[in-house]
Parts: structure tokens; C-alpha cells; sequence
């Protein structure tokens, strides 16, 4: 957790210091707007900033977005001015702490930020095999390829590793390749002097040099562009770096993750992804199975968020109904874990009972989950067997063989060798059927009842 400090605040922020520090945060300082975008273009970083509410927030919020750097504002101020809070959050902030600090909020604030969501949590043996072969290589500084489905939790996984391992205590970076447009991807991952292209103000440290000494993830990299993916293998290759408009190599010192919800061998032969690349990355793969194959995951990780949803929104923390469980097991959450942790977050609102209950497992829209539509081809079906089944109790054995045999004799047009081909019995025994049905009254389709060069006799 890096917290970037901006402003001095008659030396109150100095107790806030200490608390983040408590609480495992790397602190720096900036005296203003203007050293705060100098320490974030330097390559420190920062994971938040807790801003002077004094300051200019609109004109930092401005600044920073101009240069696309993305990292979230608290502001603080020892006014208790509303007014002065409102203003803030409406220039850009993300929330407003009153000074002095009190040591549980800013504590709050950091792990808010720090997001302790990303807690591994599993029990299905699908999954503990994932985190075995991850425990094992973590120490490593090997390159490592992530897959799944999108909301498996791939970051989480990479965190994981990355706490793991000997650069635990260096930065965890990450960036979203499908995020940023092509054009200026190149920059957040390399960096660009001053001058370089149109916009570029001052000399911005890159996501590569920013990790120097811990771990850089290239989150869904098979998204990133043929041409980057030249420059990226150079810099897996010879460990240096060059940035945009620049005119000697950096050298860096970072161990890589890449994560894709895509098949990246289809991606190769489709020629959107360079083979070596794949090579050099995918020194070990790390695949994590969809939810739906992880069944003893479900319930775990359901009960997870519904503790945390609850503490977060001060409500009693309440347990899972057997009727829940059944709809959260048989779900086939196509989201993954990113919408079971939705699902458990609205049923967490919506209760008032003693119990989670079936009614608020809901949809988005907020219908009951067991109860939602289906993709068409798959309710048609599911409902197609029901009313088969439903039409098939309360009825004997001799019933249902009769109207069988009759309706496939319908079908094949009265053609007793094609309709035993496809009952699978022999046509002596349908004969002895039909006349059977025939002596008690039932009609049968005749022989000869359409045109018979319409089948091709089952064999």
C-alpha cells in the first residue's frame, strides 16, 4: 500500500503518517499539486492520495487525468465545515476524513483502498491444485501465465503469488492492457520524455520502471497490440526498457504476471499474438477453473461475502438458508466469482429476515436467480423435459409404450419397418402391438400414409 500525502495541514497529517505507517502503508510527502505530479511521473507511485481539502482538488483531478494517471483521492481538513467536505467529493475526491485523524478510519480508508477482498478463499480440491502449484513457484522469480474466465479472480491469484515471493516487501503493478488505448499504452508501460508526442507536458516514468525491484501483472495482454508486443519481448529478453521519444535504454529489474480469459494458442495461429512472446511468458500456467467446477467453492466464498457485505453496511451478519444454498450451487454463474460476490452483496441488502433466503437470491433486475430467464435454447429445453416429465406421472407403463409406439408409427407416415427400426424392436412384435391396440378400439395410422421416399430407413 503506497499513500502519497499532499499538503502539510499545520503538521495533522503528521499523525496520519504514523497511523498508515502502523498499518503497513510506504508513505511520501508532497508540499503541493505541482510535487505531487512530480512524484507520480518519478516512478514512486502511489496507491492513494490523502489531499489538503485547501488545495486545488478539481485542478489535481484535472492534472491527473490529462496524464492519464489513475489513483483515487481522500481529502482531509481540520475544518468541520460540510460545505467544505461536499465540495470536495464533487471536485473529484472519493471520500472526506476529518483532522485530527482518528486512527480506526484512517485504518478503514487504507484497507478500503487496499482492498482486503482480494483474500484467497477456497476449498474445492479443483482449486487448492492452482494455489499448490502457485505456493511452489511463488519464490521464484519465473514469469507466470494466468488464465480463467474473466471474474475467476486472476489479480487476486497474482497478488497472491506476489506476496509470496522474495519481492513481497517492492511494488505490485499492475495495468489493464484492454483498457488503454493502443496509442498510449506504450507510454504507461515504458514511460515518455518530455516533448516525446503532443501532451506529453514533463519526462512520466512508465508501469515497468514503477515496479523496478517487485512485480509488473499485464493484465488481459492478449488484448495488447502485435506491434507493443515486438517491444515487450525486448524488454522481458534484456531486462531494459525504452521510453517514448527517449534516446538510451532503462534497465529494470521486475518479475512478470499476464493474466488472459482468452485462448492464446488459438490467438497465435490467428496471428494476433506473437509465438516467442507466449514462450517467454507462459514459463508456467496458472489455469483457474470456472466456478462452476469449483462446487465447494461456492458455498465458501457465498458465505465470505455475505459476512463482509453485512460488517460493510452494518447490518447482522446472517447465515445461508438451505434453500439459498441450493440456488447458489445449481447456478452456473457465467460471471464467475465477480458476480457470486454481487449476487451475495444484494441478497446481504435485500434481507430483513433471520436468513439469507431463496427470495433474495435476485438478478440485477431483480428477479429470484432460480427463477430468471435462460438463455432461449436452454429454457426451451429444461422446460420441454419438465412437461415431458409432468406428463408421464400418474400414467402406467402400458400407457406410455402405447402412445410411444404410436406416434413413431405417426411419424414414419404408417411405415411399420422404419417405425421398428426406430423403437428398436422387431417388426413381428410391432405388428402384434398394433393389432393389439387395434382389437381395443384405437385407430392406426395405415400403411402407405405419405410419401415414403421422404425417410431413409435407421439401421
Amino acid at each position: 500500500m503506497r499513500l502519497l500525502i499532499v499538503g502539510t495541514l499545520k503538521g495533522q497529517l503528521t499523525t496520519a503518517t504514523k497511523i498508515a505507517m502502523d498499518n503497513g502503508a510506504s508513505v511520501t510527502h508532497a508540499d503541493g499539486n505541482d510535487q505531487a505530479m512530480a512524484v507520480l511521473r518519478g516512478g514512486k507511485g502511489a496507491d492513494l492520495l490523502l489531499v489538503d481539502v485547501d488545495l486545488d482538488i478539481r485542478a489535481l483531478v484535472m492534472r491527473l487525468e490529462a496524464e492519464h494517471i489513475h489513483v483515487p483521492i481522500v481529502a482531509c481538513g481540520i475544518t468541520s465545515d460540510a460545505r467544505a467536505a461536499v465540495a470536495a467529493i464533487h471536485a473529484g475526491a472519493k471520500e472526506y476524513i476529518p483532522l485530527p485523524p482518528d486512527p480506526e478510519l484512517i485504518a478503514a480508508v487504507l484497507a478500503a483502498v487496499a482492498n482486503d477482498s482480494r483474500d484467497l478463499i477456497y476449498r474445492d480440491e479443483a482449486m487448492a491444485r492452482v494455489i499448490k502449484l502457485a505456493q511452489q513457484i511463488a519464490g521464484s522469480d519465473a514469469s507466470i501465465m494466468i488464465t480463467g474466465e474473466s471474474g475467476t479472480g486472476k489479480e487476486v491469484l497474482a497478488r497472491y503469488v506476489h506476496t509470496r515471493s522474495n519481492r513481497a516487501k517492492r511494488p505490485f503493478i499492475s495495468i489493464n492492457c484492454a483498457a488503454i488505448p493502443e496509442h498510449l499504452l506504450e507510454s504507461e508501460l515504458f514511460g515518455h520524455e518530455k516533448g516525446a508526442f503532443t501532451g506529453a507536458v514533463a519526462r512520466r516514468i512508465g508501469k515497468f520502471e514503477e515496479a523496478t525491484g517487485g512485480t509488473l501483472l499485464l493484465d488481459e495482454i492478449s488484448e495488447m497490440d502485435v506491434r507493443l508486443q515486438s517491444k515487450l519481448l525486448r524488454a522481458i529478453q534484456e531486462r531494459v526498457i525504452d521510453r517514448v521519444g527517449g534516446t538510451r535504454p532503462v534497465p529494470v529489474d521486475i518479475r512478470i504476471i499476464a493474466t488472459s480469459n482468452r485462448n492464446l494458442a488459438d490467438a497465435v495461429r490467428e496471428g494476433t499474438f506473437r509465438e516467442d512472446l507466449l514462450f517467454r511468458l507462459n514459463v508456467v500456467n496458472l489455469k483457474i477453473p470456472p466456478l462452476r467446477e469449483r462446487p465447494a467453492d461456492i458455498l465458501e466464498l457465498a458465505q465470505h461475502f455475505a459476512k463482509k457485505y453485512a460488517e460493510a453496511n452494518g447490518l447482522p451478519v446472517r447465515s445461508l438458508s438451505v434453500d439459498a444454498r441450493r440456488v447458489l450451487t445449481t447456478n452456473r454463474w457465467q460471471g464467475n466469482v465477480r458476480e457470486l460476490e454481487n449476487t451475495i452483496h444484494r441478497a446481504v441488502l435485500m434481507t430483513s429476515d433471520d436468513e439469507i433466503g431463496a427470495d433474495a437470491i435476485l438478478t440485477p433486475d431483480g428477479d429470484r436467480l432460480d427463477l430468471a430467464k435462460t438463455v432461449p435454447a436452454v429454457a426451451h429445453a429444461t422446460l420441454a423435459a419438465e412437461q415431458v416429465t409432468r406428463a408421464l406421472v400418474g400414467r402406467t407403463v402400458a400407457d406410455v409404450e402405447r402412445d410411444l409406439i404410436l406416434e413413431t408409427l405417426k411419424h414414419c407416415l404408417g411405415n411399420r419397418t422404419h417405425a421398428a427400426n426406430i423403437l428398436g424392436i422387431s417388426i413381428r412384435t410391432l405388428r402384434n402391438k398394433l393389432n393389439e391396440y387395434a382389437d381395443g378400439g384405437i385407430p392406426i395410422t395405415p400403411p402407405g400414409s405419405g410419401d415414403q421416399r421422404a425417410f431413409v430407413p435407421t439401421v
